[in-house]
């Protein structure tokens, strides 16, 4: 996004110099988040499983750092298992080692099934359980000690608002219960580091955006009606730059952030001609 569509105030904040770690990023959002940071010449540490190119994914750990090194920030790229104690606590070691410490946790390693209860294998709803929901736990958990340290540190989960409209449930239970559990390790992490300064929120997109797990999970067609990762890039920014101490336990919607940023024209995200004709995202007011 160009500086002169943002505020004043958020055009002087930059991650330079700053270390993100963040779970994914091999593609998607998380790599549009690391792009982004990476433009400052921020560090960035990506955690993921992908280190041979997937037959139906694009992008790999190392694809994706080399974009972060030409965008202009430092990548460490890490082949790890955001389900693995051992595996989170060498990267967390690892980053730390190369760059002096954390200032910013990215929890956007997530995987997707919306199938009913009914039919849903429980080897799919263990696979959501410990990517979502403990994965965020654990990545969290050890960086803690590391963000005491830094000057301005900030978790952000990639997580939707607690709605707890029974629909949501219903539509499909397990992937609800483990992206809400994402949301509540945000909403407990909040009060258990507010003492320490250290901030804790969530952020989810108005619509869909388009990924590989819109395009071969979700839905296809859904991708002429989203809007782009560069959206989701944009708002992760604008959060994790603002004070620590003043920015914790939102839930954030990812154009309200920018648009409380002095944001106005969002045609630049969206690959359909319409703002109406976009597609709302899961548990949004609007969703159909």
């Amino acid at each position: 996004m160009s500086t002169a569509s943002r505020s004043e105030s958020s055009e002087t904040a930059s991650l330079a110099g700053k270390t993100i770690i963040m779970s994914g990023g091999s593609r998607g959002i998380g790599e549009a988040i690391a792009l982004r940071a990476a433009a400052d010449g921020a560090n960035v540490a990506m955690i993921a499983k992908t280190a041979e190119p997937h037959p139906k994914l694009p992008g790999t750990i190392y694809t994706a750092a080399k974009a972060v090194e030409e965008a202009g920030g430092q990548a460490l790229p890490i082949v790890g298992d955001v389900r693995n104690d051992e595996s989170v606590a060498k990267a967390v070691e690892d980053t730390v080692a190369q760059f002096g410490g954390i200032d910013a946790v990215v929890n956007n390693a997530s995987a997707i099934d919306l199938t009913p209860t009914e039919h849903i294998r429980m080897k799919s709803y263990d696979l959501m359980q410990d990517i979502n929901t403990r994965g965020s736990f654990l990545l969290s958990k050890s960086c803690i000690p590391h963000l005491r340290g830094a000057d301005n540190p900030h978790i952000l989960t990639l997580s939707p608002p607690l709605n707890l409209d029974p629909r949501w449930a219903g539509r499909h239970l397990a992937y609800t219960i483990a992206k809400y559990g994402m949301s509540l390790c945000t909403l407990g992490l909040t009060e258990e580091l507010r003492s320490a300064g250290i901030a804790a929120n969530s952020l989810w997109p108005r619509t869909t955006i388009d990924t590989a797990a819109i395009r071969n999970v979700v839905g296809a067609e859904l991708a002429n009606t989203s809007r782009t990762p560069q959206i989701m890039a944009d708002a992760a920014h604008a959060i994790v730059t603002k004070p620590s101490k003043e920015t914790t336990g939102q839930f954030f919607i990812d154009d309200e952030v920018l648009a409380a940023d002095g944001v106005t024209d969002f045609a630049q995200y969206r690959l359909c001609e319409r703002e109406e004709d976009l597609s709302p995202d899961l548990w949004v007011e609007g969703s159909r």
